[in-house]
């Protein structure tokens, strides 16, 4: 499985060659010009790690990763940025970078470098535990991989922390607050009608022909894993 790597840089210019040479190296590539959109795709897609600039017209680009890691988002972060003094790439690190490449850049050393924060970071999802076992539901962390009787189930990032967060909870019901905290994290900004919509398409997806209800929706209360 191709490893995602999310790159966040205003320059159209570089954006556009680090998509074309992450590209080439193998790696599936989303590039944005700005921070945008960046939340909504961590939450939909899995992600290996975000290449971000400091640079940014709307935010600086340190500020933004250490919100991500106040969110507990600890996808690795390599900051790619003209910011090249000694404090910079000290304060880059304090915030939460795993590395920092300062511009200009080779490529060859960026992809190097790209290729060791993968390894570290893959090899700490290991240490963590790599398979989560429910059932005949098996979710392999390293592969970001759901199966079910042994086949194979097309499911997003978001769906995959959903149904975590029920195995590690089998048995006991989860109301939306619940839910909301612990898979959105920000649940402000997130309406209890998104958990349902949620739950509705993770359950059409494990369970497509109603033969088997993992899932049980407990009308007024919330959800169980039974």
């Amino acid at each position: 499985m191709k490893e995602h790597i999310l790159i966040v840089d205003d320059d159209s210019d570089i954006l556009e060659l680090l998509e074309y040479n992450l590209s080439s190296a193998g790696y599936d590539v989303l590039g944005f010009l700005n921070t945008k959109y960046v939340r909504q795709v961590l939450s939909e897609e899995s992600v290996d790690l975000i290449i971000m600039d400091r640079n940014l017209p709307e935010i600086d680009g340190g500020l933004y990763v250490e919100m991500l890691r106040n969110k507990n988002i600890n996808i690795p972060v390599i900051f790619l940025s003209a910011k090249g003094s000694a404090e910079d790439i000290k304060d880059g690190f304090l915030k939460g970078a795993d590395d920092y490449v300062t511009k200009p850049f080779n490529m060859d050393e960026l992809l190097l470098r790209i290729k060791a924060v993968l390894k570290r970071y893959h090899s700490e999802l290991s240490k963590n535990g790599s398979v989560m076992e429910y059932k005949d539901i098996k979710i392999d962390n390293n592969m970001r991989t759901v199966t079910i009787d042994g086949k194979n189930i097309e499911i997003t990032k978001l769906e995959i922390a959903i149904l975590k967060v029920m195995i590690s909870n089998q048995g006991r019901v989860l109301d939306r607050e619940f839910l909301l905290k612990h898979i959105w994290k920000d649940s402000e900004n997130i309406r209890q009608k998104t958990v349902n919509v949620a739950m509705k398409r993770l359950k059409e997806k494990i369970d497509p022909l109603r033969q088997k209800e993992y899932i049980k929706t407990i009308r007024g209360v919330g959800y169980l894993m039974s």
